[in-house]
């Protein structure tokens, strides 16, 4: 079907109402209950199921293609020297100098360059200058590994948008992320409704499944601000696909077989890996593809997500995979249906 794009390029066509009740603020009581809007895209219909029904709704020889970046504990509380005003840093990746990192702060207005924060064991953050996006670039404490900063003093980071779950903190990460790769600023949540017992039922059935790796960057939640949505400046993360998965992904292709990317993580990484004919190549770097409708995908026939927030880089990659009209009136369905949103919300399968 066309990928339409709704209003041309004005992303207030993409300010879907998602009422406030309906955003999950904890995960479902197990990971493959939660629903699954199984929508497909030749326009035979939209239907509820549950994630746990996957097995009986993928075809053997179907090829999952997982994300198994882990999410670390990037978020660090600290006191503002001198005052012992409350802060926090979010560290992104490591800067150029050597023990320095790219970070958030918040209050930004009250850290400034030049500014300090303490830890709790008397640890002293330096803040040494600005960088795009209201970033900052801070200064580690001497003889402090970053290893042993986030695991003493870091916090898995939430979204933004859960103010009050009460998770355990493993719920936010994959059950097969890689512990060699906690690089991650946010979790490839599609993959948060997967169990080891639904991943082997799979293969009992005939899908398999392959592992590639992006490092999701806290840009993914950041709304796109410019009315145009061309205008908007795609954040960059490091992703990297083995040549053993590349090799089989490539073959499954050939034989006619589906590729079902679970994520948007996992089709940018797919996509930015793909030359024009569809054939991956691997390899490790960095991407900033902004997919939005009217692009021609080569990789992915179809597509495990989430429910994603309005105005954001997210909904357009869904809505140019599924066309605008369809989602748009599959998130109005997951609306009237009482859907759950975003990270720990709902999935939906686009086929």
């Amino acid at each position: 079907m066309a990928n339409d794009a709704g209003s041309g390029y004005d992303i207030e066509s993409y300010a879907w109402d998602i009422p406030d009740e309906l955003i999950a603020q904890n995960p479902a009581p197990r990971r493959d209950e939660s629903r699954l809007m199984r929508v497909s895209r030749d326009d035979s219909g939209i239907e509820t199921r549950c994630f746990s029904d996957l097995p009986s709704i993928l075809r053997p020889g179907d090829l999952l293609v997982l994300n198994d970046a882990r999410v670390f504990r990037a978020r660090v509380t600290a006191k503002k020297k001198p005052g012992g005003a409350a802060a926090e840093i979010f560290f992104l990746s490591p800067a150029s100098e050597p023990n320095t990192w790219l970070a958030l702060v918040r209050p930004g207005r009250k850290l400034p360059p030049g500014a300090s924060v303490e830890l709790a064991d008397g640890s002293v953050l330096d803040i040494l200058e600005r960088t795009d996006g209201s970033g900052r670039v801070i200064r580690l404490p001497g003889g402090m590994t970053p290893g042993e900063l986030f695991r003493t003093h870091g916090l898995i980071p939430l979204p933004p948008y859960i103010k009050r779950s009460t998770a355990d903190e493993e719920r936010y990460q994959t059950v097969y992320s890689d512990r060699l790769k906690e690089r991650s600023a946010a979790s490839p949540t599609a993959g948060l409704h997967f169990t080891r017992e639904l991943l082997d039922e799979l293969a009992r059935r005939g899908v398999g499944h392959e592992f590639i790796t992006l490092d999701v960057g806290i840009g993914t939640f950041r709304p796109i601000k410019a009315r145009d949505f061309r205008e908007h400046k795609m954040h960059s993360e490091t992703c990297a696909v083995s040549a053993g998965a590349a090799d089989r992904i490539n073959s499954a292709k050939a034989e006619g077989r589906r590729i079902v990317a679970v994520g948007t993580t996992v089709v940018r990484a797919l996509e930015s890996f793909a030359d024009e004919s569809g054939r991956l190549a691997c390899g490790e770097g960095i991407t900033d593809i902004f997919i939005t409708p009217g692009y021609e995908f080569k990789v992915p026939d179809a597509i495990i997500t989430n429910f994603h927030l309005p105005r954001s880089t997210l909904l357009l990659l869904v809505s140019a995979f599924a066309g605008y009209g369809l989602m748009r009136r599959a998130y109005a369905e997951a609306v009237a249906r009482r859907y759950r949103f975003f990270s720990f919300g709902d999935a939906m399968l686009i086929e």
